[in-house]
């Protein structure tokens, strides 16, 4: 009956014994399946090939392979969740079969649980690659990872029950986290989410997968382009392997804690800005050196402990007292001796204000119209003239009202400026994998400081300077 079962399932007659026979001799080489299917081995392989598409068969990363199944009842189940509505026959068969599960079969699902060995397969079609999501929903004992990329979340609702394993797992405390990358044409599928579930958007990550616990990973090989197809061409890989897992965890915490928060990435469709937090570089080397050589400290660190000398102890403190007194003047030189970089910090504000600025006139297509739009800002601003002009080749030219100065205790406004320019065209083009952005020193003059080379592969260059 069992066999009746899996053929109406639409396996072939050598697929259902393949079935039979790593159910209960799991961790098998083809060859040997090939024996006891009395065919040969390429035959063996066509057939174990199918079914790990399909995510009943497993293999071991060892030489040679090791290829394992799950047992008979755990298969049909599998495919009942794949094929619902078209195999209702097999899941009308199913229930009354389920009922009769022998103490062996429990023993041999046990047993097969407890290989620790690492062991992938490969799922094509996004049909049987969410129907491994809803099971991994369903077996999650403490955590449950997605990563969406740019449309995932619209496949996550196309695929129902799989949506569904996941808002039950989060209803029964399983802590689930998305990771996505939000488009204003998806935003709304969020709302089909359990409350419970955490979700956070990254520029940065586009890759798409899953992650359960500390055992199991499925990773896409490809997507189709079409994001709203029915992903035939979709392919994954899936890992069980707890060392994998853990680092793979490890890799997705790290992008977890540098993501924005959902509602807060929303308000850039909503509110038409960019209210992710802006996270400033100080500035870099030891600061530990730093402040002791403005303290006036010139001795190491020891290495093991020393006498204790109280006229040294006091008359250090006294010149230590004496220095830091002077580094408390409102001086801003003083904060570049500590190693506190203001210009730098004042670069990355202006980057985000020009990304911010280029967010913003996102819709307006052309080149030319974006930057007379940029122009307008920047005048009503008070920064300062921009002029573009195509002699000797296309440029913008940039009068700044704040340009640099020597004095290292002046506010150096300058960065800034610049950096809504950088930030802003950075934004603009950078994004096209054809495009180079090249800063190059200009004449040193207040209207030609620097020059913005725009380089695409193509050789044709456009210059923009300030």
């Amino acid at each position: 009956m069992w066999e009746e079962l899996l053929l109406e399932s639409g396996l072939n007659q050598r697929e259902v014994q393949s079935i039979m026979i790593l159910g209960s001799n799991p961790r098998m080489k083809a060859s040997e399946l090939a024996k006891e299917l009395n065919t040969t081995r390429l035959d063996a392989y066509n057939s174990l090939s199918r079914l790990q598409e399909m995510g009943i068969v497993t293999v071991t990363a060892d030489r040679p392979m090791l290829f394992s199944s799950l047992d008979v009842n755990q298969a049909i189940e599998h495919i009942i969740g794949m094929r619902k509505q078209q195999l209702s026959q097999l899941v009308e068969g199913y229930d009354e079969l389920s009922k009769n599960v022998t103490s062996k079969k429990v023993e041999q699902k046990s047993n097969s649980r407890g290989v620790d060995d690492p062991r992938f397969a490969v799922l094509k079609e996004r049909t049987h690659i969410y129907s491994r999501l809803k099971k991994m929903a369903e077996d999650s004992d403490e955590r449950l990872i997605l990563l969406l990329g740019q449309y995932g979340i619209l496949h996550l609702c196309r695929n129902p029950d799989a949506l569904e394993a996941v808002n039950t797992a989060a209803l029964s405390g399983v802590v689930i986290q998305i990771i996505t990358h939000l488009d204003s044409r998806t935003i709304r599928f969020f709302k089909e989410l359990h409350d419970s579930i955490e979700v956070r958007h990254s520029d940065e990550l586009e890759s798409l997968g899953f992650v359960r616990d500390n055992s199991e990973v499925i990773q896409y090989l490809n997507i189709e382009d079409n994001p709203v197809g029915r992903g035939k061409d979709d392919a994954a890989l899936i890992i069980e392997s707890s060392a994998f897992a853990e680092s793979h965890l490890n890799l997705i915490d790290t992008i977890w804690e540098n993501a924005v928060h959902f509602e807060t990435a929303v308000a850039r469709y909503t509110d038409n800005q960019i209210n992710d937090p802006l996270k400033l570089t100080i500035g870099e080397g030891s600061f530990l050196k730093n402040i002791t050589s403005a303290l006036g400290i010139d001795d190491e660190l020891p290495d093991e402990d020393t006498p204790f000398d109280p006229e040294a102890f006091f008359a250090a403190g006294n010149e230590v007292n004496e220095a830091r007194n002077q580094l408390t003047e409102g001086k801003l030189s003083n904060l570049k001796v500590l190693g506190i970089d203001i210009g730098l910090m004042l670069r990355q504000i202006g980057n985000r204000v020009g990304q911010e600025i280029a967010f913003s006139l996102r819709g307006i297509e052309h080149d030319i119209e974006f930057l007379d739009e940029m122009m307008d800002w920047w005048e009503h601003a008070g920064l300062g003239n921009l002029e573009y002009d195509v002699d000797p080749s296309f440029h913008v030219r940039v009068g700044l009202h704040h340009p640099p100065v020597d004095d290292p205790d002046a506010l150096p406004m300058w960065e800034m400026d610049d950096g809504i320019i950088e930030g802003a065209l950075s934004n603009r083009f950078a994004k096209d994998s054809n495009i180079v952005i090249q800063r190059v020193d200009g004449s040193g003059a207040a209207n030609d400081l620097w020059h913005y080379i725009i380089h695409r592969h193509n050789s044709e260059a456009l210059e923009l300077s300030d």
